[in-house]
């Protein structure tokens, strides 16, 4: 496995100098945004798309800072009932598939997407009960008039730009939001479709990170090293399902947090040794959106907690069986 870092928090920073410090602090590995809901200060492709000439410069930047690419994340809804809007985040996969061609990357992060309830929804309509029964209703339209049909077309567009996988972010607010749904979709697409495994989003969900893993096993396709913490007070009175701000740090039932701060040591091990129990030796990719620190405090304590406990060599032989 290799350390990695999505590098959106530092989209202050021009790419090199951003390319200079992860490398400079024992980043081995960099997660770079294209569009859509991920900043993309750091690679935009109407500046890359048609120059080949920049292509081999941003190449040649990469192996100076002995950097290479894990993915390329275009975070969208291209489902979303408003087809200008749904248009927008398609057209930027699309880019997202091109630019991958070009740099020699076979992995494209993004979200399931979430559709309206109908052909007249101006909204994204995200379906968590199973009564009354309309709801059921809305979930069949969903899955098989809109979202098998689009990602069957959009896999097709993929491949043909030699993308091979796919890994969508089991997010709450779209279809694709745990290993069932993640299952579902891929069981109808094919194999090009896996999961972009980031834990934070699952643990305030209730679900067991290592149990996922194991779930997932030959699926996950990205790993995201990002926490949460879950406030056991506030979720006491209220539960998990929170819609109040994200700067309210206080008051929410759970919170993100920077690696080792949401959760125990523990935990993060046992992840560690199950991606490598069921075959994953990709990227372990910081994403920072701690409320609590800046980008660098949250990134450089992600990155030590890390090294600690990543696994970065093949096992040796079992000499003592």
């Amino acid at each position: 496995m290799k350390l990695g870092v999505l590098t959106v928090p530092l989209q202050a920073m021009p790419a090199e100098e951003a390319f200079a410090y992860l490398s400079s602090i024992g980043v081995e590995a960099v997660e770079i945004g294209t569009g859509g809901y991920t900043n993309d200060s750091h690679l935009k492709p109407s500046e890359y798309l048609g120059n080949p000439a920049k292509i081999e410069e941003y190449k040649a930047m990469l192996k100076k800072y002995n950097l290479e690419i894990s993915a390329l994340s275009c975070h969208g809804n291209p489902v979303h009932p408003n087809k200008e809007i749904a248009e927008g985040y398609h057209n930027v996969f699309v880019d997202t598939c091109r630019l991958a061609q070009m740099l020699g990357v076979d992995t494209v992060i993004t979200f399931s997407g979430c559709p309206g309830d109908c052909e007249e929804s101006k909204r994204p309509n995200w379906v968590t009960c199973a009564w009354p029964n309309e709801y059921g209703e809305i979930l069949e339209w969903q899955w098989n008039e809109v979202l098998i049909p689009y990602w069957k077309k959009a896999a097709e567009i993929a491949k043909s730009y030699g993308v091979k996988k796919i890994a969508f972010e089991m997010h709450p607010g779209f279809c694709v939001y745990n290993p069932e749904t993640l299952l579902r979709l891929r069981k109808a697409v094919g194999d090009i479709i896996g999961a972009n495994f980031d834990p934070s989003h699952l643990i305030w969900q209730g679900i067991d990170p290592v149990a996922a893993l194991r779930e997932l096993k030959g699926a996950v396709y990205h790993f995201h090293a990002k926490d949460t913490r879950v406030d056991k007070y506030n979720t006491a009175v209220n539960g998990v399902l929170d819609t109040k701000s994200f700067t309210d740090l206080g008051g929410r039932s759970w919170v993100f947090r920077t690696v080792g701060y949401g959760t125990d040591t523990k935990l993060w091990k046992d992840m560690i040794s199950t991606l490598r129990l069921i075959g994953y030796d990709g990227a372990v990719s910081i994403e920072h959106e701690d409320g609590l620190m800046s980008p660098r405090e949250g990134l450089e304590k992600a990155v030590a907690f890390l090294k600690e406990i990543i696994i970065s060599e093949q096992p040796a032989a079992m000499w003592w069986a």
